[in-house]
């Protein structure tokens, strides 16, 4: 594609960034046989190809961000799979971040949209606060057909049945390895995640440290940054990266790290992508040392092996964008699974988004439940005893659609090594009980 930015313009770091993608591209429309927004409205531009034009001519032009321009990106999910399917390597993940935060400074929404943004960004990354939010969205859960807005909706109807006990894993400390110590690595608690499901984190500390682990849970490591980056919140997601950064570079610096441990994959590629992030500010060394070393647990675990008797239960495995699209790890969680003796079996359309996509199924609720019925739809006609995934968004958007249970990967590998049945099991028959 040809730019035409200017040598002013190219000073900027983000434009320069955003002009190598934009060259990149070839016009193929390949991305949008796989874009699940095309799919579900059929708007080129609700396309990457369609996208990628209104953010060259927004970018080129220097002018602020209008509303044509914010109501389609605000559309993307930002699952990527635009970027597994580009035969060019266009980076659109780069491009779109960019333009999310160029409309934030230039772009007034409309005061509803401003003050949900807002509530957001200062309720979901942190778990206290979430708490308090979810309790009260149960309260309000029976009077939601009340309420006149679809986002409003949307948010009292994610309220869960019960709310998680606090967990005390998540304070920081050291949990020592089983046996022969074989790696040391910092697990990443998350946030939303500390509040919607303490049962992950949980397993993924027995299972670490019974296959030989020390973990630690760094002090100061909190939200990766992601649900206000991709709300284009550039310098609030930054201050939350950046105390991530510290901690565990505390941590490299100390004792040492193998790695970090990520078992949301949405916070994953946002981890991974740290090195860019900072990349022009001081602390860049720093962000690139702890990219470099994050990790699925699924590829610390694939490092570790497994050896355990054969659980024989048939579970439908859900890839989470985030891992299959943003870091490319397609066949690891599959692959661990198998090896614990779980028969395991994939939706027709696994490329496409469940529609979850961090804050998206609050913000854009009717595209959100399309993606998910859609989704829900192809894993129940897999008839699976349970469902499995890697991250907690789509744990949640696909559990509000079906009364098969989901559970996270690790979950079932805890269970499969001798740790507890998850509880959301407790109603499941085991076939073979590990030894």
């Amino acid at each position: 594609m040809q730019t035409f930015f200017t040598e002013e313009q190219l000073q900027d770091p983000g434009i320069e960034r955003s002009n190598e993608i934009l060259r990149a591209c070839v016009h193929c429309g390949f991305c949008t046989a796989t874009c699940p927004t095309y799919q579900v409205l059929g708007d080129e531009l609700d396309s990457p190809r369609g996208r990628i034009y209104l953010i060259k001519n927004m970018l080129e032009s220097g002018r602020p961000a209008d509303e044509k321009t914010v109501k389609h990106i605000d559309r993307c999910l930002s699952c990527l799979a635009c970027m597994t399917t580009c035969p060019s390597g266009v980076h659109y993940m780069h491009l779109v971040d960019h333009a999310r935060v160029h409309i934030e400074k230039t772009y007034k929404r409309p005061l509803m949209d401003r003050m949900l943004r807002w509530t957001l960004a200062r309720i979901l990354p942190y778990p206290g606060r979430f708490r308090l939010a979810l309790l009260g969205a149960k309260i309000g859960k029976p009077f939601r057909g009340l309420v006149p807005d679809a986002r409003l909706r949307a948010m009292l109807a994610m309220a869960p049945k019960q709310i998680p006990a606090v967990s005390r894993n998540d304070d920081a400390q050291v949990f020592p390895a089983k046996g022969e110590r074989k790696k040391r690595v910092a697990l990443m608690t998350g946030c939303a995640q500390r509040a919607l499901d303490t049962d992950i984190n949980d397993a993924t500390i027995r299972l670490l440290t019974r296959l030989g682990c020390d973990v630690v849970v760094a002090k100061g490591q909190g939200c990766c940054g992601a649900l206000t980056h991709h709300m284009g919140k550039e310098a609030e997601a930054h201050g939350t990266a950046a105390k991530n950064i510290r901690a565990w570079t505390a941590e490299m610096d100390g004792e040492g790290l193998d790695a970090v441990v990520i078992n949301t994959s949405g916070c994953g590629t946002t981890v991974k992508d740290y090195g860019h992030m900072f990349r022009t500010t001081d602390m860049a060394d720093d962000a690139k040392r702890v990219s470099n070393i994050a990790r699925d647990v699924s590829e610390v675990l694939t490092d570790l092996g497994i050896d355990c008797a054969p659980m024989g239960h048939r579970v439908a495995y859900h890839a989470a964008c985030s891992l299959q699209h943003g870091q490319q790890i397609k066949s690891a969680p599959k692959d661990l699974l198998r090896a614990a003796g779980f028969e395991v079996v994939e939706p027709a359309d696994p490329h496409l988004c469940c529609g979850s996509a961090g804050t998206y199924n609050l913000m854009q609720p009717e595209i959100s439940a399309k993606l998910k019925d859609r989704k829900v739809r192809t894993l129940e006609a897999k008839s699976p005893e349970i469902i499995a995934a890697g991250n907690i968004g789509c744990m949640v958007q696909i559990g509000g659609g079906t009364e098969v249970p989901v559970v996270h990967t690790v979950e079932l590998l805890d269970w499969a090594t001798g740790g507890p049945k998850p509880r959301k099991l407790a109603g499941l028959q085991a076939t073979i009980s590990p030894e």
